[in-house]
């Protein structure tokens, strides 16, 4: 079978599960694992390479209407996919579904076009059980469906009595103010959290600065889509453009944190239980004192956001 993956985590599942070498190609953000970097690359973006501030890149995905994204159509022919991976969950995330059927008509009827539309984590699961039906590797994908679930309940197990379940902001843009959505209210409520702003199943969504001062969050994770933490740190200062810290409890006690938003928490494929593990000793480190993946994590110092 020959796989064209547009959307990272389905890069990251289909390597998973053992089917590199039938991957023919991925999108231009497809960086994990790094072999995935070797293969042709079928879409690039209109704005990444162009503008990285996180205010300029909002204004233009504005402007463009999401519409950011384009094919190489050229070889996406050449290459002639058995099937093409994709997604209609978000539009600025990932090229769109209808965008990939619009390049698919030069392709045979026979080409399967799959649009992956996980909204929890659990759904996630079900994608890598989906994936592994198509390509004839449904035992992989079973046994790391079970190794995910697994995890999954060994957090929720230890989280299920607490009394203190902290507000958390998951902040999914800096300027403007995102609230995260999808799987990541679920995923703080797991954690042992409570998040107040975000929208399980939904998408995130763009929200007002006192919003989140009435709000008044315990515990701020900085977690821009495609941003891993240190170019989270390099983007935090326009934190400072916002007023009332003061008021804010995540500020008083210097809880707020940046983390790889890019490899734990905005992909839908397997790193996202990391995500969960790492979440869970940010929000609850008393019951979870080793972080998995300490560099994924950074604490913002408070004269970074008001000198």
């Amino acid at each position: 079978m020959r796989i064209c993956s547009l959307l990272p985590s389905a890069t990251e599942i289909a390597f998973a599960l053992g089917l590199a070498d039938q991957v023919v190609a991925v999108s231009h953000e497809c960086d994990y694992p790094p072999e995935a970097s070797n293969r042709p690359v079928l879409t690039k973006s209109a704005i990444h390479q162009k503008i990285h501030r996180s205010l300029e890149v909002d204004r233009e995905v504005e402007q463009r209407g999401g519409d950011i994204y384009e094919i190489d159509e050229k070889l996406l022919a050449n290459l002639k996919p058995d099937l093409i991976l994709t997604q209609e969950l978000c539009h600025v995330c990932a090229v769109s579904y209808t965008r990939v059927k619009e390049a698919a008509r030069v392709l045979d009827a026979d080409t399967k076009i799959v649009s992956l539309e996980p909204t929890n984590l659990e759904e996630i699961v079900d994608n890598i059980l989906l994936v592994g039906r198509m390509t004839n590797k449904l035992a992989e994908a079973e046994k790391l469906a079970a190794q995910m679930l697994r995890r999954i309940d060994r957090v929720r197990e230890k989280t299920k009595t607490v009394q203190d379940k902290p507000r958390v902001f998951f902040m999914e843009w800096l300027q403007p103010p995102w609230a995260g959505g999808h799987w990541i209210p679920q995923m703080v409520d797991y954690a042992g959290g409570f998040e107040g702003l975000g929208r399980l199943g939904k998408p995130s969504h763009r929200i007002e600065w006192d919003q989140v001062v009435e709000y008044e969050p315990e515990i701020i994770v900085l977690s821009p889509c495609g941003l891993d933490a240190n170019q989270v740190m390099e983007e935090a200062h326009v934190l400072a453009s916002y007023t009332e810290w003061n008021e804010i409890p995540a500020f008083q006690s210097s809880r707020i944190y940046a983390v790889n938003a890019s490899a734990y928490f905005s992909r839908s494929g397997p790193r996202v239980v990391d995500g969960l593990e790492i979440l869970a000793h940010i929000i609850h480190p008393e019951l979870f004192p080793e972080n998995p993946h300490p560099e994924a994590v950074k604490t913002v110092p408070k004269g970074m956001i008001r000198a």
